[in-house]
């Protein structure tokens, strides 16, 4: 894996911070929106560095939680409102858009085009 940036880091901690109750983004989302180019690196931050953000809230692309967070990351969830079905989260009807949020990266102005 290649070294990871601060930057990196932040962006990552700020979309995961984004993402409202009751909705739920998987680690790949996270990658696109962030401009990774994979989704273990989300989870590698996460891992090291989210113990302050609604961790829970990010899922695998499968809508499954890791085993060993299961029972603890669904329960939160279910606090929030998000339904479970047979222990995984169905993500078409709660996955974050992460399209609505602006990038640090994008122009906010249309100087020097």
């Amino acid at each position: 894996m290649a070294p990871i940036t601060e930057t990196q880091v932040e962006r990552v901690r700020a979309l995961v911070a984004s993402i409202p109750a009751g909705f739920v983004a998987t680690y790949g989302d996270i990658a696109a929106a962030a401009d990774l180019s994979s989704a273990r690196i989300v989870g590698w931050i996460m891992r090291t560095d989210s113990a302050d953000l609604p961790w829970h809230r990010v899922l695998g692309a499968s809508g499954r939680p890791a085993a060993h967070l299961a029972t603890r990351q669904l329960e939160t969830l279910r606090s929030e409102g998000v339904a479970i079905h047979d222990g995984r989260v169905p993500l078409n009807s709660i996955r974050f858009d992460f399209g609505s949020l602006s990038s640090p990266s994008e122009p906010t102005t249309n100087l020097g085009e």
